[in-house]
């Protein structure tokens, strides 16, 4: 079955706000929060390891090779259709365990509007994740076109104005003299780095910052991708960054780090500001734009990774089963098995000993299989200037060679510090026991990381559909 043609439709408002859909989520707030006034420095370190560079690199590959597929695209040509499949394999594999975990946010927001004791009880949770990720699969059928409107007023109004307004409410806080709960000096603003448990959430910021490759999945339905692509991630990199870094300070004002937990802990922020301007009955509309907001992220996950994946089987690497879309161009079998798999994987609430070491675990396991896509990423992107030095790139790193070197090896060695964080159990929650804990994250990426391998291995030829060099 041939490829349906994508119509340019996306425009730069459009893609920045997708952008900004994809990474921004105020869910990482309470995370980053923990850290107190050392949060900032941990925000300079992850924008210049990892932000920085992987906005430089996926800007120069999305323009170079702008057609549909994002990073399977990228790493094909740079090592070959094998382990351009592996990189696709594992940027959608990570969805897998990081779509329950901010769902579970969704369902510890929803629980403190009307019944703060549901947001620790696995089963509501489970119930939550699984109602809203089906029903957004479903809106996922109907196409990029009704989807991505859905996430980018989604983001605007649960996302951008909620951040924007708990900023606002947390500094006229601070502006009016009112006591916080972190201190302002270099003390403070240097963290303890004699323990490297307490800097394990260190590695969520990576996660955080991660997915400005993925709007490369929409390229092929971009105007003019080469000048828009770009500038579309700058702009969305820009806001990601300020609303992450304000919004988690605004966090860390109002709640001590040790009381701060992982998913309701902005809701009880939002609630101590709310109620000190006597605003409390904006509660459960707050509530109600941030669970807007975590599901518009949520939904422009959903496709983009699976498209690349479909242009992948195209290619040969999945069955002609998962090749079918539908009228709306939707790879609707890859999106049903997709939901079939988080459902199982959801199923982790029920055995870890609380809600937030069910989160972070699965927080984890998503961050390590996304960073190792992530470092192909940059190791392709220095291969790619000398045996495709001639592809004609609108944004390129300055500098033929040393440039991308100095460029991909900082990004490179901020995501093997990101893998080595999140392999620890942290110091700030009861994960249980520790050998079932390391045994769900090692277990996780590897069979994840083994399977694309085994597929690969099976492949025959009549699951050929376009040429492979195309």
């Amino acid at each position: 079955m041939a490829e349906i043609s994508p119509k340019r439709s996306i425009t730069v408002p459009l893609l920045v706000l997708l952008n900004v859909s994809i990474m921004a989520s105020l869910r990482n707030l309470p995370l980053v929060a923990g850290y107190g006034y050392s949060a900032l420095f941990f925000f300079i370190v992850v924008g210049a390891l990892f932000l920085v560079p992987s906005a430089l690199v996926s800007a120069e590959l999305a323009t170079g090779w702008p057609k549909s597929g994002g990073i399977y695209i990228w790493v094909r040509e740079a090592f070959g259709n094998k382990w351009g499949f592996f990189a696709i394999w594992m940027q959608w594999a990570h969805n897998l365990t990081w779509y329950p975990a901010i769902l579970s946010f969704v369902a510890a927001t929803i629980a403190y509007i009307f019944n703060p004791g549901l947001a620790d009880q696995p089963l509501f949770v489970l119930t939550i994740v699984l109602v809203s990720y089906w029903a957004m699969t479903y809106l996922n059928y109907r196409g990029i076109k009704t989807s991505g409107l859905f996430s980018s007023i989604g983001v605007v109004i649960g996302t951008i104005v909620p951040g924007v307004f708990i900023i606002l409410l947390a500094f006229y806080y601070l502006a009016t003299g009112n006591p916080v709960q972190i201190q302002f000096n270099f003390e403070s603003f240097v963290p303890d780095l004699s323990n490297i448990q307490n800097l394990v959430f260190l590695g969520g910021f990576f996660l955080a910052f991660a997915g400005l490759e993925v709007s490369a999945g929409y390229a092929g339905e971009v105007k003019e991708p080469q000048k828009n692509f770009p500038k579309a991630i700058i702009i969305a990199a820009m806001i990601v960054f300020f609303l992450f870094m304000l919004g988690s300070l605004s966090v860390a004002y109002v709640i001590p780090g040790k009381d701060i937990q992982l998913t309701t802990g902005l809701m009880e922020a939002f609630k101590t500001l709310l109620d000190y301007y006597n605003l409390g009955f904006l509660l459960p509309l707050t509530g109600g734009l941030l669970v807007l907001g975590a599901v518009a992220e949520v939904n422009a996950w959903i496709i983009g990774p699976v498209k690349a994946l479909h242009m992948t089987s195209l290619h040969g690497n999945l069955p002609p089963y998962f090749q079918k879309l539908n009228e709306h161009g939707t790879p609707t079998r890859l999106l049903l098995y997709q939901a079939i798999i988080v459902s199982i994987v959801s199923l982790v609430f029920l055995f870890l000993p609380s809600i937030s070491a069910s989160y972070w675990a699965l927080t984890a396991v998503a961050a390590q299989m996304y960073l190792i896509m992530y470092l192909l990423m940059f190791i392709s992107a220095i291969r790619l200037r000398y045996v495709r030095p001639h592809v004609p790139r609108a944004y390129q790193i300055p500098h033929p060679h040393k440039g991308m070197w100095f460029v991909a090896c900082v990004g490179i060695i901020g995501s093997l510090l990101g893998i080595f964080l999140t392999a620890i159990p942290p110091a700030q929650l009861a994960t249980g026991n520790v050998f079932v804990y390391e045994s769900i994250i090692i277990i996780g990426v590897l069979v994840m990381a083994i399977i694309p391998f085994v597929i690969h291995k099976l492949k025959k030829p009549e699951w050929l559909i376009l040429p492979d060099n195309e």
